[in-house]
Order: C-alpha cells, then sequence, then structure tokens
C-alpha cells in the first residue's frame, strides 16, 4: 500500500509552495493494447504525483519503489543499489528523466532521503580476540596442539548449527548464478587478475572459468540444499577469544549452499600450508578433521560432490595476487590444480590435498 500521508509530508519538505492534489498507480504498460507485446511487470510500481503551487501552476514527479523479485532483486540491498545507481546514473544521460530524491523508508514509514549523502556506512560492535589467520600461520610454523584442535571442530560445529535448511528456490538460483557470475565470484575475481601471472595464465583461468559454468547447470536445481549460511567464512572473518568464536562480515544474503562455507574455510589449509616447510604435516590432519568432523555433526551426502564448483572460486580468490601477493608460482599452480581435479572428477576428496605435498 503507498503511504499517501507520509509522501505528502515528504514532498512538501521538497516542494514547500505546492500541495498534493493527487497520488495515481502508474502500470507497467500504458498501452491500450492486450496483445502478446502487453508488458505484465516490471521492477515495482510506481505512483505518479500531481502538485500544485500557489499560482495554479502544476508539477508531476514519480515516487517509486523498487519490489523484490527473482532477476537479482531478492535481497534489500539489491534494492538500494538500484535505487542509488538510479540517482546516480539518470543526470548522465541526454533527454532523461530527472531524479529529484534517494532515500530510504523508515521503520515508521516516515522517508528518509540520503541525496546529499556520498559513501554509505556501516558501524558495528568490535570482537575482541585474535582472527585465526594468526593461528594457521602458527600451526603452519609450529605444529598443532590440542587447542587448536578443539577450535577446528569448534570451526565445524558452528557450520553443522548454522546449516539450517531453507526452502526457496530462486534463493538457491541466485546464489549459484553469483558464485560464477557476480563480481565477487568467479567471473569478477578472474577479472581481477593481473596479465602474466606465474602459474595462473589466462588461458588457464579461462579453462577454469569455462568449467564453472557448466557447473552452475549441474547445481542450479539443486533447490534442496538451500541453508543459512555465513558466505565468507575465511579465517580473516573468524576471531577466537579462548575458546569462544566471533563471526565478522556476513555476505552474499546469508545464503546458499553449505559447500561455500566449507570450502571458504578449508582451501585455507593449504594455501598456509605452503608457507613453511613442514606446513602440511601441521595443517593436513587439521584439513582432514574438519571435513571429518562437519560430516559427523550434520549429514550432507552430497556435500563432496557439489564442492569443486565452490573451491575454484575460493582456490581462484586466494591464488589471485590482488588477495595474496606473496604466493609463490609453485603454490598457486598446486592449489589452481587441487580445484581442476575435483572441477573434472565431479566430485572433492579431501585425500588429494595430501598429494599437494608429496
Amino acid at each position: 500500500m503507498t503511504p499517501a500521508p507520509r509522501i505528502r509530508e515528504h514532498l512538501a519538505r521538497l516542494y514547500p509552495n505546492h500541495r498534493v492534489v493527487e497520488i495515481e498507480p502508474l502500470g507497467p504498460d500504458t498501452g491500450a493494447t492486450r496483445d502478446a507485446t502487453a508488458k505484465a511487470a516490471g521492477y515495482g510500481m510506481p505512483v505518479k504525483v500531481s502538485l500544485r503551487d500557489e499560482c495554479a501552476e502544476e508539477l508531476e514527479v514519480v515516487w517509486r519503489v523498487a519490489s523484490a523479485n527473482e532477476f537479482g532483486h531478492e535481497r534489500r540491498s539489491d534494492r538500494a543499489t538500484a535505487a542509488l545507481l538510479a540517482y546516480d546514473d539518470f543526470a548522465r544521460m541526454p533527454h532523461h528523466i530527472a531524479a529529484v530524491d534517494v532515500g530510504g523508508i523508515r521503520g515508521d514509514g516516515e522517508l528518509v532521503s540520503i541525496r546529499d549523502c556520498g559513501e554509505l556506512y556501516l558501524i558495528t560492535s568490535y570482537a575482541r580476540g585474535e582472527i585465526y589467520a594468526q593461528d594457521l600461520r602458527r600451526i603452519a610454523r609450529d605444529g598443532a596442539d590440542e587447542g587448536d584442535h578443539a577450535r577446528v571442530e569448534a570451526l565445524a560445529g558452528y557450520l553443522a548449527d548454522l546449516h539450517v535448511p531453507e526452502r526457496d528456490p530462486v534463493r538457491y538460483r541466485r546464489a549459484i548464478r553469483d558464485l560464477v557470475g557476480s563480481g565477487e565470484g568467479v567471473f569478477g575475481i578472474v577479472d581481477g587478475y593481473p596479465e602474466g601471472v606465474a602459474g595462473a595464465p589466462y588461458e588457464r583461468l579461462a579453462a577454469i572459468e569455462r568449467r564453472c559454468v557448466e557447473w552452475r547447470w549441474r547445481l542450479r536445481s539443486r533447490a534442496n540444499r538451500l541453508c543459512r549460511t555465513h558466505g565468507d567464512f575465511h579465517p580473516f572473518n573468524v576471531v577466537f577469544d579462548g575458546g569462544e568464536l566471533t563471526l565478522l562480515d556476513a555476505s552474499r544474503g546469508a545464503c546458499g549452499d553449505p559447500a561455500d562455507d566449507l570450502t571458504a574455510m578449508a582451501v585455507n589449509f593449504p594455501l598456509f600450508a605452503f608457507t613453511a616447510s613442514t606446513g602440511w604435516r601441521h595443517l593436513g590432519p587439521l584439513w582432514h578433521r574438519f571435513w571429518g568432523a562437519y560430516l559427523r555433526e550434520r549429514r550432507d551426502p552430497e556435500l563432496l560432490e557439489v564442492a569443486p564448483p565452490f573451491l575454484a572460486w575460493r582456490a581462484l580468490v586466494v591464488c589471485n595476487p590482488r588477495f595474496y601477493p606473496g604466493l609463490d608460482a609453485t603454490a598457486r599452480r598446486a592449489i589452481l590444480g587441487l580445484a581442476e581435479r575435483a572441477l573434472d572428477a565431479h566430485e572433492l576428496d579431501p585425500a588429494w590435498a595430501d598429494e599437494l605435498f608429496r
């Protein structure tokens, strides 16, 4: 329902010398035809508002709110992006309608303008402790103790509890599409590679990308796998304070395939192992314990079968010198090779990681 009183209040602030005289819904297709070209729906239901000033001069504006749909607008952040892009881009187009204002709707219905803002900001609470990446560095160098094994169990247990099933085929297809096609997914990460990266020439990256596109069609119908997920479960987003863990920076709508979270963390065991000559001897057992503990806590017989494209994505991330400029070519070749082997075999066998260090 259009919040007419709130629209009137907001427009009175924008146009103090005008009053609203009419609010009229606009359909997606104003033509009279009802043939095959009649448009059924757009990305929202705009409303035309007519105003009149003291001299009876009329002014017409359109109030728009994007609607949720399966075309990349499922999340509130998607719809906010669309509004901000419109406000930024309309003024750049010759002979285009003008963007007068952009803002949000508060819980009480009040309209809040942000047209004079630049970048948006986010304030969060602070997590005391140490990022898990520090543990992995220490373990690779000095070995793991009982506490380190307990923390791996805690990570796996956290994910097992987190991965509560959800039922929404559209959101699952979105998650798989984002895996491959988003700016933070395979396509975007590949585009972020500079030319001539040792161990990752463009030909190799293109071949991995093609495999992942094929995998999208294997996965997109498995909506039964949709769960609540963290979306960026890596060692720099996990803080341990003693035995207590806190998570940072949940991403990608907080829902998707459990394999996303598992591979995001798991790929870091071989990554950090390459930093020390005895790295895999210390981190290898934790890699296996992580997979085993999760599957013990949460039954998922398809996990290793669907994991390859998620592992490939995370391997592309950690092998990209934009993120890890100090990674050498040997490690890059090995980690990408593990992902390629899984993509081609249509499954991931955790034992294959051991072969990288023989």
